[in-house]
């Protein structure tokens, strides 16, 4: 109906028009030829007098035919509407016996125990911004009181269950699951989610040093470490706060550093930190370090490792108290860090300024950061393998890598590890220590004629392939691998040069490639040259967008534009960042260090550009027993060496006044430094088993002036004295 007289509206007053124009011509040709013709135009028109003429006729079935089909649809849209109102009626006049058989069914599989933990767990739904339903025991009727309330949603909120997740668990898993529809804790099934909640948690994130489980207080840890770990990603996407004013993308080093840098300066923020990883954020060094070393049979599941300095500690930043649930983010009084894991941002609307997860969930922001870090590399001839090949290869790079190798290296006879850089190398001596007792075998293989040999002088280079050789690693040098097979349940490594390597397990360590999977939707540069996000001097990439940590690339004053891929990078632009984010407006002007540990007797930190292809010059002296990666945490108080020289409690002697003479390329290389020059300028600088002298030589970078004599610059570090 609203058709029809849409269109009387339109005609009507053409048809007028029309009308009036025709009598207008009539009188028109009366005035000049004195008379009236016999056939007046103005009759066949529409509004005239009645007499013949089709035009007239045409427009009264023109009209008609409008009208029956604004009837017409009318009629059926009408009809469609009440077909449907009956369907919706009928669909929620079933659900009460719906419910009641899925009641009935959870009350005959449930035993005892899994009542018990439902009846725990109602507090905890309450906790995560369920409405009032404040009953214990009656779990069921708690789930259902919170499905009915919600009722008005679409259809597929019949099987509201996230009042209780629990009851995913303690009743019959599948049919749940189906009821759910691709609920997310059905994607990854592995380890932490085959069992009730609280154990992961307990074992994986005792993240600082807890009391007995009996105490009160430990439950309520329990609580928040589910919520903030595992129960965020059991809710559906409606519970997700639709809005988060400081949202980081990234769950890693440089998330944590912003997150801590936005509280400091504005201690009501709400942050959000989104995350594919199902771990609370967390350190990797240990990774490829200390946690190797340790005694604890459950070290993987603990995730806690003492420091070459004796202290323990877990590989958690904070533990989970430390976060609130992503439901309480909006409502939060004082603001706080929630953390969503398991959950991947896809898509940027950077004029919209919000982003799309892979669950097709919006949230919108105020500011974001990027730290997505980075996707370790693999050889081409693996990726080209069959997937037998792929199934007995690792990437080394997250929590479940360090699980997965470690459970591997306990039962098989042979493992090959594939790079001879940073990460390579510290797997290779911590599985190589641990195969002295085992009689695990364990090769390490690379393209350069020495362990390091992109980083260290060759000299160097090959006194550290000695070391390696040491710890029971067998060194394969200049190998390029051309394929890679497996034969009768075992990997066959063929080099360019005819030499077979027969292994069990392959540890691909070869580099990492920075994600920069969002960068097409929101529309941001990527460097041709060393990858990552291009940003400028305060670490912004585009307006309310900030980059840190592996994948942006910056600009150094000092040294040019330049991508780094180490922890203390990661914790100072993240934390440069989050200032920013708050209106500090800070440049990027820290000289970012790294370091690496071959055990606990040999280590080196390092600054600026170190690379071997570069002309360098070596001052040595004689090492003490405090010479060592072990006496330097015991100093500092820390097994992350680079969080203490970020926080500027690091010592900075003044030169030393002892003229002894520095020892240059011997045999013994106890510790040292080792300067790397481009145009006689100091670009980098290797501190080998010098610690806690990191501003030194940060100055000395900062400064870009030439020196004459490297010797009495290497005075600085008070090498010689004893």
């Amino acid at each position: 109906m609203l058709k029809c007289r849409t269109v009387w509206r339109k005609l009507a007053p053409l048809a007028r028009a029309s009308s009036t124009l025709c009598r207008q011509n009539v009188r028109r040709t009366g005035l000049h030829n004195a008379r009236i013709p016999a056939h007046v135009p103005g009759a066949h028109m529409a509004t005239g007098p009645a007499g013949g003429g089709g035009e007239n006729q045409l427009y009264v079935l023109l009209v008609g035919a409008t009208c029956l089909g604004g009837a017409i649809y009318a009629y059926r849209t009408v009809k469609g509407d009440q077909q449907r109102y009956e369907e919706r009626i009928a669909e929620i006049a079933s659900r009460p016996h719906r419910r009641t058989q899925q009641a009935t069914t959870s009350v005959q599989i449930e035993t005892p125990a899994a009542e018990t933990v439902e009846t725990e767990s109602v507090p905890e739904s309450e906790l995560q911004a369920t409405p009032s339903s404040e009953e214990p025991s009656p779990v069921v009727p708690d789930a259902e009181t919170a499905a009915s309330s919600e009722a008005p949603e679409p259809i597929q909120d019949e099987p509201v269950l996230e009042a209780a997740p629990e009851e995913v668990t303690a009743e019959a898993p599948a049919e749940s699951l189906v009821e759910e529809e691709a609920s997310p804790p059905s994607e990854p099934e592995p380890a932490q989610l085959t069992e009730p909640f609280p154990a992961p948690v307990v074992e994986s994130e005792p993240a600082e040093a807890e009391s007995p489980a009996a105490e009160p207080s430990e439950p309520q840890a329990e609580v928040v470490a589910e919520s903030a770990e595992g129960l965020a990603t059991e809710q559906p996407s409606p519970a997700l706060p639709p809005h988060a004013p400081y949202l980081l993308i990234g769950g890693g080093t440089a998330s944590f550093a912003a997150a801590r840098s936005i509280r400091a300066r504005d201690p009501g923020a709400r942050v959000l930190i989104v995350t594919d990883e199902p771990d609370l954020p967390y350190m990797r060094p240990p990774l490829s370090k200390e946690l190797w070393f340790s005694d604890d049979p459950t070290v993987t599941e603990t995730l806690r490792f003492k420091q070459w300095n004796g202290k323990e500690r877990s590989i958690y930043f904070q533990p989970p108290s430390f976060y609130i649930t992503p439901e309480e983010l909006s409502t939060a009084e004082n603001g706080g860090v929630a953390v969503l894991t398991r959950k991947k941002v896809v898509h940027m609307d950077v004029r919209g300024n919000k982003v799309k997860l892979d669950d097709d969930t919006e949230i919108s922001y105020d500011k974001c950061l990027i730290a997505t870090g980075g996707i370790p590399r693999n050889l081409q001839v693996i990726d080209r393998a069959e997937e037998e090949v792929k199934q007995k290869t690792t990437l080394f790079r997250k929590i479940d890598d360090f699980r997965t190798l470690d459970k591997v290296s306990r039962n098989i006879k042979s493992i090959t590890v594939i790079g001879g850089g940073f990460l390579g190398s510290e797997l290779a001596c911590a599985l190589g220590r641990r195969s002295q007792d085992s009689g695990l075998e364990v090769i390490q293989m690379f393209p350069e004629k020495g362990n390091m040999g992109k980083v260290l002088p060759e000299y160097l280079s090959n006194w550290t392939t000695e070391k390696v050789k040491t710890e029971g690693v067998k060194v394969i040098s200049e190998a390029f691998v051309k394929s890679v097979t497996c034969k009768d349940d075992q990997l066959e490594i063929k080099l360019k040069d005819g030499r077979l390597i027969k292994t069990d397990h392959v540890v691909a360590a070869v580099g990492l490639e920075p994600n920069v999977d969002l960068a097409k939707s929101a529309g941001l540069e990527v460097d041709s040259d060393f990858g990552g996000y291009r940003v400028n001097a305060e670490l912004q990439a585009r307006s309310n967008i900030w980059v840190a940590g592996d994948a942006a690339c910056f600009y150094d004053i000092r040294l040019g534009r330049r991508r780094v891929e180490h922890h203390d990078h990661a914790v100072v632009s993240g934390r440069l960042a989050g200032e920013n984010m708050t209106g500090a407006n800070k440049p990027y002007w820290h000289q970012s260090m790294f370091w690496s540990d071959l055990g606990p007797d040999v280590g080196y930190e390092a600054i600026g550009i170190v690379d071997s292809s570069l002309p360098t010059v070596g001052v040595f002296a004689k090492a003490t027993a405090k010479d060592t990666p072990k006496a330097a945490t015991e100093e500092s108080g820390t097994g992350i060496r680079s969080e203490s020289e970020t926080e500027d409690v690091a010592s900075s002697p003044v030169a030393s006044s002892i003229p002894a003479p520095a020892e240059t390329h011997k045999d013994d290389y106890g510790k040292g430094v080792i300067f790397y020059l481009r145009d006689k300028v100091v670009v980098g600088i290797i501190l080998w088993n010098v610690f806690n002298r990191m501003p030194i030589a940060r100055k000395i970078i900062k400064d870009g002036e030439e020196h004459t004599d490297l010797n009495e610059v290497a005075k600085l570090f008070n090498i010689h004295e004893d």
